[in-house]
C-alpha cells in the first residue's frame, strides 16, 4: 500500500497508456496528460537511449468524442481492449459539482468506462485516475479500503458515495498498489508526470523542466473550506460556531455540548463530512484567517496570532511552516 506522493511505484521500463475519453471530459486534462506523455517520449533518447518507447492512445465508447473544450478526438480503440494497455487512464468527467457528477456517473458512456474498468485485472494494469475520473473508479468497488485523493471541493460528496475509502485531500497524488490517483482538474499534469516518473525518474525531472511545472505534492494550500459542500447539519453549526470564536482556546466538549451533541458524535460527523477531527478542522481555519489577515492588514503577527487564537505566535508561525512544507 503506497503511503504518499510517488510512493510504490515499480520502476519499468515499457509502458503503453490508454487515455480514455467520453463526450464532455475536460478538455485541459486529456490535452495535458497527451502532450506530457508525448514529450517525455520524445525526450526519452535524450535522457536514457535504454528507454523504451511509450505509446499513448485514445481508448473511448465511440469513434470520436468532444471534450468540454470542443477538442475532438479520433478513438484509437474500444474500451474493450483497455485489458491491453499497461496503464489506463481516466480523465475528469468535465463537472464541477457534486450534483453534476452524480449524473455524469450515470451517463450511458460513464457506465461503460465502470464495467470496462470493472473488468481490468490488477495484476496486469494499472488504473490512473484524476479529478472526477476517480469517482468513475470507485463505482467499480476496486477503491474498498484503499487510500486516494480526488477533487478537494467534491470529498464530502466523494466520501458519501464511497464510505470505505481512505480518501486523502492532501495529497496531490495518491499511490496505493495499482492505483494511481490525483487531485482536482490541473493534477492530470501531476498524474501524467507520475506515470513517467515510473519509468524514469530522470526523465520526469527533464519533462518537468522542459515544460516548466513545478511539483505540487499537496492540496492543501488550495482548499477553501467554506466552499465544502456537505449535508450535515451538526457539522455546519460546528463550522459557523468555531468560526465566529477562532480566537477563543478550543475544546471539543465544550463546542459538542454548547451544539446539544456528544462529542463522539461531534467527531465522528465532522470526521465523515470532512476526512478531519475537529482540532484538525479548527486549526485549518486558523490557518486560512491568518493568511488572509496577513495579505490583507498590517497587523504583526503577534496580532494576527491572537486574532486566530493563539497567545504565542511561534506555534502559529510553527503551523504555518509545516503547512508551506506540506503543499
Amino acid at each position: 500500500m503506497g503511503s504518499g506522493v510517488y510512493d510504490s511505484i515499480a520502476i519499468v521500463r515499457a509502458m503503453r497508456i490508454g487515455l480514455i475519453a467520453i463526450d464532455g471530459c475536460f478538455g485541459s486534462a486529456v490535452a495535458s496528460v497527451i502532450d506530457i506523455v508525448r514529450v517525455a517520449d520524445g525526450a526519452r533518447g535524450d535522457i536514457d537511449p535504454r528507454i523504451d518507447p511509450i505509446e499513448l492512445a485514445i481508448l473511448g465508447p465511440k469513434r470520436r468524442v468532444t471534450t468540454t473544450a470542443s477538442m475532438t478526438l479520433s478513438v484509437d480503440h474500444p474500451l474493450s481492449e483497455s485489458g491491453e494497455f499497461d496503464v489506463v487512464v481516466v480523465p475528469a468527467l468535465g463537472t464541477l459539482t457534486a450534483a453534476a457528477t452524480n449524473d455524469a456517473l450515470q451517463s450511458r458512456d460513464a457506465r461503460s468506462v465502470i464495467a470496462s474498468l470493472g473488468r481490468l485485472d490488477d495484476a496486469t494494469t494499472r488504473i490512473a485516475a484524476a479529478c472526477t475520473g476517480v469517482f468513475a473508479v470507485a463505482e467499480t468497488g476496486r477503491m474498498h479500503h484503499r487510500r486516494a485523493t480526488t477533487s478537494w471541493f467534491l470529498g464530502p460528496e466523494f466520501l458519501k458515495r464511497y464510505p470505505t475509502v481512505a480518501l486523502d485531500l492532501d495529497t496531490m497524488v495518491v499511490v496505493d498498489g495499482n492505483l494511481v490517483t490525483a487531485g482536482a482538474a490541473f493534477a492530470h499534469i501531476d498524474l501524467a508526470l507520475s506515470l513517467v516518473r515510473s519509468i524514469s525518474p530522470d526523465l520526469a525531472q527533464h519533462v518537468a523542466k522542459l515544460l516548466i511545472i513545478d511539483e505540487r505534492p499537496s492540496q492543501a494550500a488550495f482548499v477553501a473550506y467554506e466552499h465544502l459542500r456537505h449535508e450535515d447539519p451538526i457539522v455546519v453549526e460546528f463550522e459557523r460556531f468555531v468560526r465566529a470564536r477562532l480566537d477563543e482556546p478550543f475544546n471539543v466538549a465544550f463546542v459538542a455540548q454548547s451544539l446539544g451533541t456528544s462529542r463522539r458524535t461531534l467527531e465522528r460527523r465532522v470526521r465523515a463530512a470532512l476526512n478531519l477531527t475537529p482540532l484538525g478542522f479548527v486549526q485549518r481555519l486558523r490557518i486560512e484567517r491568518a493568511r488572509h489577515l496577513s495579505a490583507t492588514t498590517d497587523l504583526t503577527s503577534a496580532e494576527i496570532a491572537l486574532r486566530v487564537g493563539y497567545a504565542n505566535a511561534e506555534t502559529l508561525r510553527s503551523l504555518l511552516r509545516r503547512e508551506r512544507r506540506r503543499s
